[in-house]
């Protein structure tokens, strides 16, 4: 068997040591993606445009747009002289928050009486609205410019009376600074292996028939699971040092921490590699069009991956025959393996569910692959 096999990769090393153009591309597209959607989707908001009325203009009420405005949260994108200047600004897009300070807001402070302002935020995107509420609140809740007791009431949400016996303390485990690196990078990386797994297998079979050598593959003592493994392991080499690129760009680049083992994370890459690279050999094996396939292989791994893996729409939201649906999709097992070990250290010891499915996958796609192509032969 392994006498047969090895020729079969060989002829495939051969196939894509004749194109280096392909096998850069192949190479340099997981970095280009990781960087275009790592840098492109963030749920991170900041320097949000802020036009600010300031109808005190005395050193407290302009102290306070300084505290606002010296964060990387907001930035004074303009000021406003009246109100419906102000509401043009937020109309016409030129600013996300409007900061409305009255004119007796130092005079209040002083006195020692509530000192309130205003802040009035643009609702139409409701993500940047909220982070954006929520950046406020914090801040608000650290200006200095008076005593406790004299300090402007810029509350966005009412705050839990003092008198209550319980205090609330919020600990942030895994990513105490929220950053959404660490939460995209590991996901982007599911997304990007399962599409470049299935695209590097998608075009071998069907490329067979197209070039006419189809017929000599026929008439060789191979058997039809000798001839998908011979082409899938060199494409598990190449998605290899895909994966190895990927994880270099993600810790060294966007400073995503890796807190478990990094054998156990090749390992996983691995078997999830062999599913998606059997998902496009099935494929290649049920067309002889290389452009049908390409579209097919797009199609059947990057938009489950996007949507039903749980990387962009949290699976708990959905509808609940879609979250049925997603128990049969490898990235959503995949992501759980990959922010475990990046994010939370954990071991095999929590992960064997999942990489017990990912591994049944992979044998059954090679399978399915192998008795589509045996219908081939018929």
């Amino acid at each position: 068997m392994r006498s047969r096999i090895w020729p079969i990769m060989r002829k495939e090393f051969i196939e894509i040591r004749r194109d280096p153009r392909s096998l850069a591309f192949v190479l340099a597209m997981p970095v280009m993606m990781l960087l275009l959607y790592g840098y492109g989707i963030s749920s991170d908001v900041k320097r949000v445009p802020l036009v600010v009325y300031d109808r005190d203009g005395a050193p407290p009420a302009r102290e306070l747009v300084r505290r606002f405005t010296s964060t990387e949260y907001f930035v004074v994108a303009g000021r406003a002289e009246s109100l419906r200047e102000l509401r043009w600004a937020i109309d016409w897009g030129e600013a996300k928050v409007g900061l409305m300070i009255p004119e007796d807001f130092s005079r209040n402070l002083g006195a020692g009486r509530p000192a309130p302002v205003q802040f009035v935020v643009d609702g139409s995107d409701s993500n940047t609205a909220s982070i954006a509420i929520g950046n406020i609140a914090a801040i608000a809740k650290s200006v200095e410019l008076a005593p406790r007791d004299l300090r402007p009431q810029v509350r966005v949400t009412p705050e839990p009376d003092s008198s209550m016996p319980i205090e609330l303390r919020t600990w942030v485990w895994y990513n105490p600074e929220l950053k959404s690196s660490n939460f995209l990078v590991p996901g982007l990386t599911a997304v990007i292996l399962m599409m470049l797994a299935a695209i590097l297998t998608s075009l071998t079979v069907a490329r067979e028939w197209e070039r006419g050598t189809m017929e000599g593959l026929i008439a060789s003592p191979l058997r039809p699971h000798e001839l998908m493994i011979g082409k899938i392991l060199p494409y598990v080499f190449i998605g290899l040092v895909d994966v190895v690129l990927i994880l270099l760009l993600g810790v060294s680049w966007f400073r995503v921490p890796l807190r478990g083992s990094v054998i156990l994370l090749l390992v996983s890459s691995t078997v999830f590699l062999l599913g998606g690279l059997g998902i496009g050999l099935f494929i290649s094996a049920a067309t002889r069009s290389v452009q049908v396939a390409f579209q097919l292989s797009i199609l059947a791994t990057m938009l489950p991956a996007l949507l039903l893996s749980g990387f962009f729409y949290p699976i708990e939201n959905m509808p609940p025959i879609l979250q049925a649906i997603t128990t049969l999709i490898p990235a959503r097992h995949f992501l759980v393996v990959i922010r475990g070990i990046f994010l939370k250290g954990v071991g095999l010891v929590l992960l064997w569910k999942e990489l017990l499915f990912l591994s049944l996958f992979a044998v059954l796609m090679l399978i399915a692959s192998s008795a589509k192509f045996k219908k081939r032969l018929d």
